[in-house]
């Protein structure tokens, strides 16, 4: 399985939701970046993203987006075979 990472604040809904999905795909090990936390990776995801929301997901290489994109993903279909 290829390395989770997920941009989150520590009070994020949707990062909540983002995770409990991931976790029952299968995935034991995200990493999870809080931006609240340490300013200065809020702005490396915004550069790397061109997004000011969080969460932004990543699976390996690849920029999933939000949680919206996250759980339109699963819906199509498309996430399983990211996270094989």
């Amino acid at each position: 399985m290829p390395p989770v990472t997920m941009y989150s604040t520590q009070v994020c809904p949707y990062c909540v939701m983002a995770e409990k999905l991931l976790t029952k795909k299968g995935v034991a090990n995200l990493e999870k970046i809080l931006i609240d936390r340490d300013p200065a990776q809020r702005e490396i995801m915004m550069t790397r993203t061109g997004r000011r929301t969080v969460p932004q997901i990543y699976i390996g290489d690849t920029h999933v987006g939000g949680y919206d994109d996250l759980v339109a993903l699963d819906r199509a279909g498309k996430l399983d075979p990211l996270l094989a």
